[in-house]
This record gives structure tokens, sequence and C-alpha cells, in this order.
């Protein structure tokens, strides 16, 4: 384990139970290895984490009321289990940001990260919630690393398309793994 957190802020997207368990209707087929990835990366950065819900609005406005046409199981409360962070990372989490948006961007995730400048992601969904955060970080100057191998999709082909995307906006973002971020790599 190095010594000193590692550089940046470790936003962990929506490892939450509406994603983890199969029988839900937005069930995440590599939550799992997800998990994984994300266990090895916390250790390294100490109290630089900060982990996010996505939450149903209380009433859907604009293009949202189409959504949850579509999605009529998830209009719930905040307090809904299904909302909670799974068990082992709840515990985990001293700083949470809940949106009920996809991305995450929000002024306090940017006032977290402003002290360096460097937002390193890692949850789920690869291809919806952490793209849409990944895309509004750079386009609000910061540094974003998106750790492949600690991110999931909602199932391969989109994990792999949406890292594709993603890092075609190199240098804003780029997309790492564990490792590289374990090892000083991604520095």
């Amino acid at each position: 384990m190095n010594a000193e957190p590692v550089h940046g802020l470790l936003t962990v997207i929506d490892m939450q139970r509406v994603f983890a368990e199969p029988d839900s209707p937005w069930a995440t087929p590599r939550f799992d290895e997800a998990a994984q990835g994300v266990r090895r990366l916390l250790p390294a950065f100490g109290d630089r984490v900060t982990f996010t819900r996505f939450l149903a609005p209380e009433k859907p406005v604009g293009a949202w009321r189409a959504y949850y046409d579509q999605w009529p199981f998830a209009l719930r409360p905040a307090d809904d289990p299904l909302w909670e962070l799974t068990d082992e990372f709840a515990e985990q989490a001293r700083h949470l940001v809940d949106a009920t948006t996809f991305g995450k961007w929000t002024p306090e995730l940017a006032a977290r990260v402003a002290a360096d400048g460097r937002l390193v992601l890692a949850g789920v969904s690869t291809d919806c919630c952490v793209l849409s955060t990944a895309l509004a970080a750079a386009d609000a100057g910061a540094e974003v690393l998106v750790v492949a191998d600690a991110c999931a999709g909602v199932d391969d082909d989109s994990h792999a398309k949406a890292l594709h995307v993603l890092d075609l906006y190199q240098p804003l973002i780029r997309v790492v793994t564990v490792d590289e971020i374990l090892a000083g790599g991604a520095a």
C-alpha cells in the first residue's frame, strides 16, 4: 500500500443495491467485478473518496417524465432500500453525493475535486452515470481518469464502447487500470 494517498479524488459512482441485485431491472452484470476494483482502490485514496447515489426525483419533469414512464419501478423515495449503497460500501461512505441526474458532477463534488483538480472515477454504469460525470467534469476543467477495471456497464459491449468514447477525449479524460493507479503510472 502507498505511504501517501494517491493524487486526486476517487469518486465511486452508484454502487447501489438497484444495480447490484440480480433481480433488479437495472442489474449490472459485472457489478461484482467493478466492486473488486473499487475495493483495491479505496485504501490508496485515504479520506479522498466520495460515493454517489442515483435517486429518483420526487416528481419527474421534462424528458425525465418519459424516462420514468419506461422505468416506473424506480419512482421510489430516497429512503427506499433499493437506493442504498451495498453493505460493504455503505460502511465506507464518509462523503456521499446524491443526485437525481445521471451525471454526478454537482457543486459539492466539484468543490471536493478543486483541491487538486483530478477526478478518478469508478463504479456503474460506465455507459451512463460514469460517462455523464466524466464529460461534465472534463468540461469544467478537471483532469479525469476513468478506471476501466473498476467500472461496469449494462453489458460488456456497452462498457467497451463507453470506454472507447471516453478515450477519445484525451488528454482531458484518460482511461486507466487499477494497477496503473496503484503503481502511480497514471501520474
